[in-house]
């Protein structure tokens, strides 16, 4: 029995020692995931408070708060002083420095934390003259719960795998068992054939995400702030957007594995780098550049302002005309690179 065992055994690791993508993908992704890790966040702490910064027309300089030269605070820079304040309101940031004319701060009398940064930012200005104090502004609000926040972005993740693993480990399994040559022979075009592939998948996609979306809000207070007609477009753009490129994956590919290790390689940099889980503030400035190249982050950002901004179809048309102009360029490159065979 043991011999028969053996055999088995040395039969299926020798297997997988000859599958290189497989055994590439198991010694290089936990390698991967720990240079993304490094790649975003910094090596500096973590400051104790966030404050944002907003430096108005004028572009103040550093020197024009002595706030700024605190140690073990975490600046923020703010582009316009609304969304700064909204931030506030949520206990998002625990202050909002405005440095323009008149200078001010901005702070939330709920919470505690944004009550010891102005005791720090009253402190920065103790001493001899330093200009004129900031006004004081205040706001008031609840915390923004985490679960509120991240509910977008794990629908979000939700349809990226669906769409990505949906036609693009399928369609290598076609071309695998067959399935592919026997449609050669048919007058189908490549194009038709991804079409199909997409819009099929596309609905699969959407009904499954009303589904979680139907039962998370069973269960859980949703916030659903916005309109419906908007996250259901930035939806279905953003599911284009990935089917396709799933698409471009399977386009030549003959091994589910090897499909499978390159729908990781591409999933989880998204997944890390677009803000599903965590906010990109504060971690390091090309980390947040190289997140705008990624559907899923336009596709999460317009969701979450969707459903907690209460924005509407025409504050998100950029993501949506963005997602969708993408999808098509992904889809015509995916025909051009199809092969049956």
């Amino acid at each position: 029995m043991w011999r028969r065992i053996l055999a088995i055994l040395a039969a299926r690791n020798r297997e997988f020692y000859r599958d290189r993508a497989g055994l590439g993908w198991n010694i290089f992704m936990p390698i991967l995931m720990v240079l993304a890790f490094a790649f975003i966040f910094r090596g500096d702490p973590e400051g104790l408070f966030k404050v944002g910064v907003y430096r108005g027309d004028a572009g103040s300089t550093a020197a024009d708060s002595p706030l700024l030269a605190t140690a073990h605070v975490t600046f923020i820079p703010v582009s316009e002083p609304a969304t700064g304040v909204l931030k506030v309101e949520r206990h998002q940031l625990d202050l909002l420095l405005d440095l323009s004319e008149p200078p001010g701060y901005w702070v939330n009398l709920n919470s505690p934390r944004g009550y010891l940064a102005e005791r720090l930012l009253v402190g920065a200005y103790a001493g001899p003259p330093l200009g004129q104090a900031p006004q004081r502004r205040t706001v008031t609000g609840e915390a923004l719960s985490y679960a509120d926040w991240v509910l977008p972005g794990v629908l979000a993740m939700n349809v990226m795998f669906s769409s990505l693993w949906g036609v693009g480990f399928v369609v290598v399994r076609y071309r695998k068992n067959g399935v592919l040559r026997r449609l050669k022979a048919t007058p189908l075009t490549p194009f038709e054939f991804l079409t199909a592939q997409v819009l099929s998948r596309l609905l699969v996609v959407l009904g499954a995400s009303l589904i979680v979306y139907l039962g998370a809000a069973l269960f859980l207070s949703l916030p659903m702030r916005g309109s419906y007609a908007a996250l259901a477009l930035i939806f279905t753009a953003g599911s284009l957007c990935l089917i396709s490129l799933g698409l471009i994956v399977s386009a030549r590919l003959r091994t589910e594995e090897l499909a499978d290790g390159i729908l990781n390689l591409i999933s989880w940099p998204m997944l890390l780098l677009s803000g599903v889980w965590f906010s990109l503030e504060g971690t390091s400035p090309a980390a947040q550049v190289l997140s705008q190249g990624f559907p899923l982050t336009h596709m999460v950002a317009a969701a979450r302002r969707v459903m907690i901004d209460a924005a509407g179809v025409v504050d998100i048309l950029p993501e949506v005309g963005l997602l969708a102009g993408l999808a098509l360029v992904l889809l015509a490159l995916a025909a051009w690179l199809f092969r049956w065979e």
